[in-house]
């Protein structure tokens, strides 16, 4: 690398990447507003336009920002299960749900990356706090879901808390995003359940699995940077 590349402001490859990531990310967030405003409105037809360009454009933006390969990995599964999850059948939905695992484990492996380069280790309270509320809310919901579906979910939500939980390992803003994720999910799991909803369900739903999937890419964004500056 030149003195001249090696600059700030540069405008090497990396300064023209970034460059681009601001419109890529402002393309998203103009995407989940009108997803969230479709839903709203009850516009069936936005979200299933918007829905499946939300993951891509965050994950192009990662990119651009010189994410680590995992996160991008992680968002593009989630998009997988995105797509799935669109169509109204059980094996859609057991693929997507499967997409999204895969997904869950790319930022596991992350988190499990950083906890090994000097990062404190994710909190063993905060990890009985999150077992405690998944066999609580699994116990409650268990009898009311189908029943080929209580293994699968079982399994699902087992692997989505210890990522929520191990999301700390990144700092408050990932940490924020695994418990909106839980959330999220634990809310299309109380609709498959036919438990009573709020109104605009779908709106909460996706709602708040937008701003978990935003704050998760943040909080590793941030500490990723923090790590390549000189001294970090």
């Amino acid at each position: 690398m030149t003195a001249t590349a090696a600059r700030p402001g540069s405008t090497g490859a990396g300064g023209r990447a970034e460059r681009f990531a601001r419109p890529v990310l402002l393309a998203f967030l103009l995407v989940a507003a009108a997803d969230l405003a479709g839903l709203l409105a009850g516009a069936e037809t936005v979200h299933l336009v918007a829905k499946p360009l939300l993951m891509p454009l965050l994950a192009g933006y990662a990119a651009l920002c010189g994410a680590p390969r995992l996160l991008v990995a992680a968002l593009l599964f989630g998009w997988g299960g995105d797509v799935f999850l669109l169509a109204d059948n059980d094996l859609a939905f057991l693929v997507g749900m499967g997409s999204f695992a895969v997904g869950h484990v790319c930022y596991l492996t992350l988190f499990g990356r950083g906890e090994g380069r000097g990062r404190a280790p994710a909190p063993l309270v905060t990890g009985a706090g999150y077992a405690v509320v998944l066999v609580v809310f699994l116990v409650l919901i268990w009898p009311d879901l189908p029943a080929d579906l209580r293994i699968p979910l079982t399994g699902y939500s087992l692997l989505l808390t210890a990522m929520a939980w191990r999301a700390g390992v990144f700092g408050p803003y990932a940490a924020a995003g695994g418990a909106l994720f839980l959330l999220s999910d634990a809310l299309i799991a109380t609709g498959i359940a036919e438990w009573p909803q709020a109104p605009a369900p779908d709106f909460w739903v996706m709602l708040t699995y937008i701003a978990a999937q935003a704050l998760l890419t943040l909080g590793v964004l941030t500490k990723h940077k923090t790590q390549r500056k000189p001294g970090a």
